[in-house]
């Protein structure tokens, strides 16, 4: 048996161990509770997170010429009197 062979079975032996050990029942609860947790969380992607900051710059930015073309409005009607 050569040295590569040897290494191979040795990795393919304590694959198997390590499948079949309490320690592979450990890491799927850990996944399963981990993946709840994660659903309760309510997480969005980065993708989400991204089009909803877009979205929020864009608005700002609406509400900003609102307000810029509000104030001039109010600045003429005080010029012109409530009555003109």
């Amino acid at each position: 048996m050569n040295r590569t062979d040897w290494f191979e079975d040795l990795q393919k032996n304590v694959s198997e161990m390590i499948k079949n050990s309490p320690a592979a029942d450990i890491e799927r609860n850990v996944k399963a509770m981990m993946a709840q947790t994660f659903t309760r969380l309510d997480l969005v992607t980065r993708e989400e997170f991204d089009i909803q900051a877009a979205l929020l710059e864009k608005a700002l930015a609406r509400v900003a010429a609102l307000e810029t073309r509000l104030a001039a409005l109010e600045a003429r009607t005080s010029e012109t009197g409530p009555d003109a």
